[in-house]
């Protein structure tokens, strides 16, 4: 593994940078990050979840001008502040050779254990401040479970939505999510009921 700099960067520095090393980093306050499941690897069950969504999406929103992209392509939180959503989607004119998302509306993150402290508190208010960004969805891997947030003319709100049955309406960027395509191919452990009897003996 490349040994980041010490010396903080601009947005420009890193992506020059980034090319020459052979791991994603997130850039963080100026410093690069090895994006963190990059470190364990992604399990089969985020790496699945990640694919149906990309694919379910990209079909619907081909020929529309909005278009899902993968982690390759990062979005600007702050100044010095560069992050890498497992999905997000763009709705803006293709520009060719560029390493970030210009008008991002939704980005979405799948759960990993090793990710999930992050992604629901630091990540999730970078992602708030985004001007252009309008949805936030954090994707669960245990359980078929996907929390949303949607901004509002008052600020964001959140929707839960759980079980495979259960479709998410997007219209900011012209789609929906249904949880059974999320889903596909994904295996849960089974739930635990405290109000199941205890076995006798």
């Amino acid at each position: 593994m490349a040994d980041p700099a010490r010396r903080r960067m601009t947005p420009e520095e890193f992506f020059a940078w980034q090319l020459h090393q052979d791991e994603r980093y997130e850039l963080v306050d100026g410093i690069p990050i090895l994006r963190h499941r990059m470190m364990t690897g992604s399990s089969s069950q985020h790496d699945q979840a990640t694919i149906n969504i990309i694919i379910s999406l990209g079909t619907q929103l081909r020929g529309s001008g909005c278009r899902p992209m993968t982690a390759d392509i990062a979005i600007r939180t702050s100044i010095r502040s560069l992050r890498r959503p497992d999905v997000m989607v763009e709705c803006a004119e293709l520009i060719r050779d560029t390493y970030e998302a210009q008008a991002p509306r939704l980005v979405v993150e799948v759960a990993s254990p090793s990710t999930s402290a992050v992604d629901r508190t630091r990540k999730l208010e970078e992602y708030k401040r985004h001007p252009t960004l309008r949805c936030i969805l954090l994707v669960e891997t245990v359980l078929p479970q996907v929390l949303l947030y949607r901004r509002n003319d008052e600020g964001w709100a959140i929707e839960t939505f759980d079980g495979l049955d259960t479709v998410i309406d997007l219209p900011e960027i012209g789609g929906r999510l249904a949880l059974s395509d999320i889903y596909d191919g994904l295996r849960f452990e089974p739930r635990w009921d405290p109000t199941a009897a205890a076995p006798e003996g």
